[in-house]
């Protein structure tokens, strides 16, 4: 069983249900912040201060206003266009922000350091220490900046759940570890801090939580996290095990698509055992050179017996995946920036209907707005976008040797 060779720390007993897009996230999560009466924790890798980043800030004061103490931590590249009015708004209503390894100004900007490169790119928050949510979707409006064919821009193709139950307890505890990383760095309240030691007592008992339910039916449930210290290969070794195990079905949906050799031979022997497996992946190039890298690597995945198809109503900015009876939800794409450099954070559930809904959900997806890619397909691209494909490749490989990891690429 492939829940005995991984090293993870279960919980049964869990209420997990599958957010498809914005449309259905961020009501759940505005309710759940309307709902709060002692804490709300956001982490996020984009912030944008559109519609949907205002109305999140919305809920938020009316959190303050209550009383309730929020915590909002941000990335300091990919929430960099909004940080100083996201920040300045969050002083204003009284809640704790942090922003991930800000950005350098000046002629520092312009200095290359492989550290810069070590984002926040999870997407977690908890509210009350009684609900949470995982996923792929930052606090960015579905349909900023996507394609328009003339008839309407599609939303982005994304995925988060929402959490009740045992698990909760992992995912808060993870937030509070790397809060109290962030406050080491750069402490500036030394007095609050001396005080609090003064009533440890009083100040452990306040951090008390209550027991969470357990619900039943209950879905088993394990928090997957990625960091650069203990927890550095944990997510791709558990799609490596699961992979290694399946006997029907995998299905993977990914928007940066680039995984070191051992997952793509992972994915060639399953298929090899006759293992239904399947890809689904960015038909929208959102970002060139990632895009076209997972491109350059089609006929071998073609010849490997792998199903490929294209996403093409929107950008795809999924990372989900279905392994038989396991599923995977999260911010982790399947690439050297989440796999070697990025803060990630998945949730993989063992449970067979919930697997099932995943994979309704993407098999939907895939015969209304996806393309198959065939050995035709590709050869109908020319010599100029198979020339491009290459270069990306090369390019991306390049950046991978900086991290020293290009052999395993």
């Amino acid at each position: 069983m492939v829940s005995k060779d991984l090293r993870l720390k279960w919980h049964d007993g869990n209420q997990i249900d599958l957010l498809h897009n914005g449309k259905a996230f961020f009501p759940a999560l505005c309710n759940a912040i309307d709902a709060a009466k002692r804490t709300v924790h956001l982490e996020t890798y984009i912030f944008n201060l559109d519609r949907t980043g205002q109305r999140v800030l919305d809920h938020l004061r009316q959190a303050c206003e209550r009383g309730v103490k929020v915590r909002v931590v941000i990335d300091g590249f990919g929430s960099q266009e909004h940080a100083h009015d996201i920040t300045r708004q969050l002083a204003d209503m009284g809640a704790q922000f942090r922003v991930y390894r800000p950005e350098p100004s000046g002629l520092r900007a312009i200095r290359f350091n492989l550290r810069r490169l070590r984002r926040l790119h999870r997407k977690v928050t908890t509210v009350d220490n009684a609900v949470a949510f995982v996923g792929g979707i930052n606090i960015l409006d579905d349909y900023v900046d996507v394609p328009d064919d003339g008839q309407g821009p599609r939303p982005r193709f994304d995925f988060a759940v929402s959490l009740r139950g045992p698990i909760v307890d992992d995912i808060f505890r993870a937030q509070r570890s790397l809060w109290l990383r962030m406050a080491w760095r750069k402490r500036d309240d030394w007095a609050a801090f001396y005080q609090r030691l003064k009533n440890i007592r009083q100040w452990m008992q306040s951090r008390r939580k209550d027991k969470q339910p357990v619900f039943s039916p209950g879905r088993r449930a394990s928090l997957v996290l990625r960091d650069n210290i203990r927890l550095r290969q944990s997510i791709e070794t558990v799609y490596l095990k699961t992979v290694a195990h399946a006997h029907a079905e995998v299905l993977i949906a990914n928007a940066y698509f680039f995984p070191r050799r051992r997952l793509l031979k992972a994915l060639e022997r399953a298929a090899q055992r006759g293992v239904r497996v399947r890809l689904l992946l960015q038909g929208r190039s959102e970002y060139a050179m990632q895009y076209r890298a997972s491109r350059y690597m089609y006929c071998k995945l073609l010849d490997d017996g792998i199903e490929l198809y294209e996403y093409t109503a929107s950008y795809l900015h999924a990372k989900v995946a279905v392994m038989d009876e396991c599923a995977m939800v999260g911010s982790s794409n399947l690439d050297p920036f989440s796999l070697l450099l990025a803060r990630e954070a998945n949730v993989y559930v063992r449970d067979e209907a919930f697997a099932r809904e995943l994979t309704q959900a993407l098999d939907e997806e895939i015969l209304a707005n996806a393309q198959r890619v065939t050995e035709e397909s590709l050869e109908r691209r020319g010599w100029l976008g198979r020339w491009s494909d290459a270069c990306s490749y090369i390019l991306l490989r390049f950046g991978v040797a900086l991290t020293g990891k290009s052999s395993e690429y």
